[in-house]
């Protein structure tokens, strides 16, 4: 999967076509057997994409399970100039520290939080301090699953600037994605 994204977001980047970068989710296995960095460095150099074109995606639970394994890693990926994120961050337990030692760019918010936002006073609290947290440590922030406008607006009104979901695009075969790229 890994070389598959990277070889098809350089094609897009060689036709022109506006693609800041290309997210992967790692899982617990890759970081667990073989030497991740090298399949990140080989992907890179066979598909001609930039590194810093590439955003390497780590749940918290993976975080939590091999902390310093996880965190040689994230250093020698970031090394290489790969963005790395954290995905469906608040749904974990790892430790405020984590954040600064794994040297990450951007905290993907996790839908639940976004789903549940506009129900009460509680997850409205919880999802501007992790948009409040992100910026204060200089970290892009992502919410995740934004499905409804009102999603959006609360979003943007908390100073979240990214967000994914059903509003914007449904997922779509590479040629429909390509297509889409086009007409930005």
């Amino acid at each position: 999967v890994l070389r598959q994204a990277c070889a098809r977001a350089a094609a897009w980047l060689r036709k022109g076509l506006a693609l800041p970068v290309v997210a992967v989710n790692l899982s617990i296995l890759q970081f667990r057997h073989g030497d991740l960095v090298q399949q990140v460095v080989d992907a890179l150099r066979e598909s001609g994409l930039p590194a810093h074109r590439l955003e390497l995606e780590i749940t918290e639970s993976v975080l939590m399970r091999e902390t310093d394994k996880v965190l040689s890693t994230a250093a020698r990926l970031r090394a290489l100039g790969v963005r790395l994120a954290i995905d469906d961050f608040g749904t974990g337990y790892s430790s405020l520290a984590y954040l600064q030692r794994l040297s990450v760019n951007k905290l993907k918010i996790d839908q639940s939080f976004v789903r549940t936002a506009l129900q009460g006073p509680g997850t409205v609290a919880i999802v501007r301090a992790i948009i409040e947290m992100a910026r204060a440590l200089e970290l892009e922030v992502v919410a995740e699953g934004i499905e409804t406008e009102a999603e959006r607006a609360f979003l943007a009104a908390s100073q979240c600037a990214m967000g994914q979901g059903y509003l914007f695009a449904r997922p779509m075969p590479a040629a429909a994605f390509e297509a889409f790229l086009a007409a930005q």
